[in-house]
């Protein structure tokens, strides 16, 4: 079973930058789709910005210009740089990939607080 580590999370102020990393158990991330999510308290979890085995990415209106989706296949990580970093950014992030026939996974999640 596939198991994903989000590390990078934290507190930091209003126009800051975060870099959030995912890291996977197997070498998963060069041919298949993933992408990180958020989910602030009270709301559905959302999508923020999603990277193809080809290497498309899109971004949510939200975050499109601030962040980065970024792949490296050779530490089989994925990150997520965050730049201009609003409050209405905190929420809780999660790396997820989808694996032909067994769906998708999940890591725990990563915490990140934007202050104002």
């Amino acid at each position: 079973q596939v198991q994903l580590v989000e590390s990078g999370g934290g507190l930091v102020q209003a126009g800051g930058s975060l870099r959030l990393s995912c890291a996977a158990s197997e070498r998963v991330f060069s041919s298949n789709p993933m992408g990180w999510y958020r989910q602030a308290p009270g709301k559905q979890r959302e999508l923020v910005a999603a990277i193809t085995s080809r290497g498309s990415t899109n971004y949510a209106d939200s975050v499109n210009g601030r962040f980065t989706i970024l792949r490296n296949i050779a530490k089989n990580t994925v990150s997520l740089q965050m730049n201009n970093l609003k409050p209405e950014d905190t929420a809780v992030y999660y790396c997820a990939v989808d694996l032909i026939k067994l769906g998708r996974y999940w890591g725990q999640g990563t915490q990140v607080t934007v202050s104002s």
